[in-house]
């Protein structure tokens, strides 16, 4: 008899790194266990491009009528699977009476996945224009009808224990095999210090901009490079823009002398699982993160990359690796082994697929 999975997702296959990094690579592992899978997501490929632009709220509203509909019309081929896996929400807005449905009506075994703290608000200024509707409750609703809950990282979890005993960690991972398969050389000629994300994170960099701007009047030959969705509005002269490339995205990363990722002190921060860390820490350079939340299990001070307490601290540890790049080659293996014992497919994959048992 077939076994079926179905993954209910925000965003189409391959666009999102969350989704592709928390359950897309684990697919062709499950269909090796004889698991039949399909993915439906919220948005359309023509929305998602619509959604993070300013403006169009006509067309972003009808977007979000027709997804709403079409996510009530999978209750009626729901029968078809095992298994529901529903990453981070069922719908961005309203309460998710079709979930409760699967659950308590249909007894449908619902794995839910999450990598943020989305029980606390968090809108993007692109489309406030719908914020009054979403339910933040949702969150702990969806973890109390769930068969069983996968959690980015322990602060997570620990918020999940709340509502269901049934909840576990499972870090968001890189494939090392491939993805992610080679050391960087360090570059030569220029000390890059880089940083990978979207517009949605790239608030985090205003702190230590001021940083950059000091240290590049000291060195003519330091680059901040920028691997993003959008192009930064940053004044500075060692700028390099990258844009985002799922294709190039790896031999972009291996630019970087250095890479970093600066975070707030704040309960949103806590809930990330840093995955920029991991990006950098897979290729063999080091992390430079602010000690928030995982940050601080990830990253072994002077190991594999160096937690930084405050803005002196990312003044003076820069400017000491600008100063001595030998020090950052010489941490390329430990950062690169750090995701391969701990954050790899590999190291995980008995870990995701038991939560299918």
């Amino acid at each position: 008899m077939p076994k079926r999975i179905l993954f209910i997702s925000p965003y189409p296959h391959d666009t999102a790194p969350s989704q592709r990094f928390r359950f897309e690579q684990y697919i062709p592992l499950l269909e090796l266990e004889g698991w039949t899978t399909e993915q439906v997501s919220f948005w359309g490929a023509k929305a998602w491009k619509s959604l993070y632009r300013p403006g169009k709220v006509f067309s972003k509203a009808y977007y979000l009528f027709i997804a709403i509909i079409q996510r009530y019309i999978l209750l009626f081929k729901i029968n078809r699977y095992d298994f529901i896996f529903i990453h981070r929400e069922f719908s961005p807005i309203g309460f998710p009476l079709a979930v409760f449905m699967m659950s308590r009506w249909m007894k449908k075994k619902i794995i839910f996945d999450f990598d943020d703290a989305i029980w606390i608000p968090n809108v993007s200024d692109s489309n406030r224009w719908f914020s009054f509707l979403k339910v933040y409750d949702n969150t702990r609703r969806i973890i109390r009808w769930s068969y069983r809950v996968s959690c980015g990282n322990q602060y997570l979890c620990n918020y999940a224990l709340q509502y269901n005993s049934n909840s576990v960690v499972i870090p968001t991972t890189l494939d090392t095999d491939k993805t992610h398969a080679y050391i960087r050389e360090m570059p030569v000629e220029k000390f890059v210090i880089g940083w990978t994300g979207t517009h949605s994170t790239m608030c985090y960099l205003e702190e230590i901009i001021p940083v950059i701007e000091k240290l590049e009047k000291e060195f003519n030959h330091l680059e901040f490079r920028i691997i993003a969705d959008i192009k930064p509005d940053y004044q500075l002269t060692s700028l390099v823009y990258v844009p985002w490339n799922k294709t190039t995205e790896a031999d972009d990363l291996a630019k970087f002398s250095v890479g970093i990722m600066p975070l707030r002190h704040d309960p949103w921060s806590e809930g990330k699982c840093g995955f920029k860390a991991l990006q950098y820490l897979s290729m063999g350079i080091p992390a430079l993160v602010s000690p928030v939340g995982v940050n601080t299990s990830i990253v072994q001070h002077e190991i594999n990359g160096f937690l930084c307490y405050d803005l002196p601290d990312w003044e003076n540890t820069l400017r000491y690796l600008i100063l001595h790049p030998e020090k950052v080659e010489a941490m390329a293996k430990s950062c690169r082994q750090t995701v391969i014992d701990r954050y790899s497919v590999h190291a995980i994959k008995k870990d995701f697929l038991s939560l299918f048992q």
